[in-house]
């Protein structure tokens, strides 16, 4: 069994600055000015390391506070998870 993700105080968004879907997944945030912790794997090895551990390796990686784990998720899935109202 892969360990969880841990739970985070605030949206948090695992991805790579030449991943197309992580500049859209926080483009939608920013736009709806929601919250987030962004998490750039390129420099942070030991969350990189974490995902892979927990057999996670499609980004982006959107973790709620209550622990959800959406992998590579859609526009709907990231509005819900955010609390964006979706239109």
């Amino acid at each position: 069994m892969t360990p969880p993700l841990p739970t985070p105080d605030i949206l948090t968004v695992y991805g790579a600055d030449w991943c197309a879907d992580c500049l859209y997944a926080r483009r939608i945030l920013d736009e709806a000015g929601a919250r987030y912790r962004y998490v750039d794997l390129r420099v942070d090895r030991e969350a990189q390391e974490h995902l892979a551990a927990a057999g996670i390796l499609a980004i982006p990686v959107v973790v709620t506070t209550d622990g959800q784990i959406l992998i590579d998720p859609s526009r709907r899935e990231l509005e819900s998870a955010a609390g964006i109202a979706q239109g």
